[in-house]
């Protein structure tokens, strides 16, 4: 089935531009030079002139010059065929922590805690082609980084971008990052919405407490399932900035596993412990496994741009008028 579709269909509301330019042609019609005679009975039979229509009719193929540049600018596009196919999919919003201590190397001996959670959730991303996919970052607070999308390689880029340098307050607000992540996926078309929590800390800082952003979460039916990176236990580890160079060794504090148990919980998530990078990747690998929404997709199997016409059609349009009022339509001054 062949049809056409504009790829900005609200650039067609320029076209409501010609509404006054036509109002203002009729107007400053009545307002030419005049020249004054004692009467004008000699020029009762003496008709217009075909020079008075031409001057409609340049004008008219301005207005349609302008019209097709307006189609130009809406970008008509051919489609072959489409059809219609029933995929399963989910709303999902990953809230990632970026706060120092995630730059403890104690999951892989060449890369960071939150260089070895990027790897992992990029592919967990790139595994699940149709969802939509969000992602929110906090430290000392939180910010929505990347809107609910399926355009994969958008988010899988600025997530491979991601460091602890993009938030500068220090601590970890779990429940900022919760609140953030809600305000994002409470609006998704999908039935289930998910939130996958990673982070290494204990709440110590943020405006609201991660009990209260679950109760939302749940009040709202949206499930969270939190995953506790690194140990748990006190210990001493080799911090690595995200090139997996040297930065020094620190004290990491225990993942708050008991906080993140209750969280998940309440909202009839489930919480995972990732002690290592092959943990982690279980964890990805039983997260992928949750319940899926039906969508209908409709799927186009081949699009051709057909603006090139009308940006000739335009240029004809404009050459011609331009060429006739410099020649036959030419006037004195």
């Amino acid at each position: 089935m062949i049809g056409q579709e504009f790829m900005h269909p609200e650039a067609l509301w320029l076209l409501l531009l010609l509404i006054p330019l036509i109002a203002w042609y009729v107007v400053s019609r009545h307002k030419e030079p005049t020249m004054g005679v004692s009467s004008t009975k000699p020029f009762a039979n003496v008709s217009a002139g075909w020079k008075l229509w031409l001057r409609h009719v340049l004008f008219a193929m301005r207005c349609g010059a302008i019209a097709c540049l307006i189609i130009v600018i809406a970008r008509p596009m051919n489609f072959d065929s489409w059809s219609k196919s029933h995929v399963e999919g989910t709303d999902i919003l990953l809230a990632l922590d970026i706060s120092e201590s995630m730059l403890a190397a104690d999951l892989d001996r060449k890369n960071n805690r939150l260089e070895v959670a990027k790897k992992m959730a990029s592919q967990f991303v790139e595994a699940r082609q149709n969802d939509n996919m969000g992602l929110v970052l906090f430290a000392g607070e939180s910010y929505s980084a990347v809107p609910l999308t399926s355009d994969r390689a958008l988010l899988m880029n600025y997530l491979n971008a991601v460091n602890v340098r993009q938030i500068r307050a220090n601590g970890t607000a779990i429940g900022d990052g919760i609140a953030s992540a809600i305000n994002r996926i409470k609006d998704g078309i999908a039935k289930s919405k998910s939130i996958i929590l990673i982070t290494d800390g204990t709440n110590n800082t943020g405006i609201v407490a991660p009990e209260t952003a679950a109760e939302i979460a749940r009040e709202l039916d949206i499930k969270i399932y939190t995953i506790g990176v690194g140990a748990n236990k006190t210990q001493e580890v080799a911090y690595l900035d995200e090139k997996g160079a040297f930065i020094g060794v620190a004290q990491t504090d225990p993942v708050d596993f008991t906080s993140l148990q209750n969280i998940a919980s309440m909202t009839n998530g489930k919480y995972f412990a990732a002690t290592s990078e092959g943990a982690l990747q279980d964890v990805f690998a039983e997260i992928d496994k949750l319940e899926k929404t039906k969508f209908d997709v409709k799927n186009f199997t081949h699009a051709d741009d057909e603006y090139m016409l009308w940006a000739w059609l335009a240029f004809g349009l404009f050459a011609l008028q331009l060429l006739l009022k410099l020649t036959i339509g030419r006037s004195i001054p």
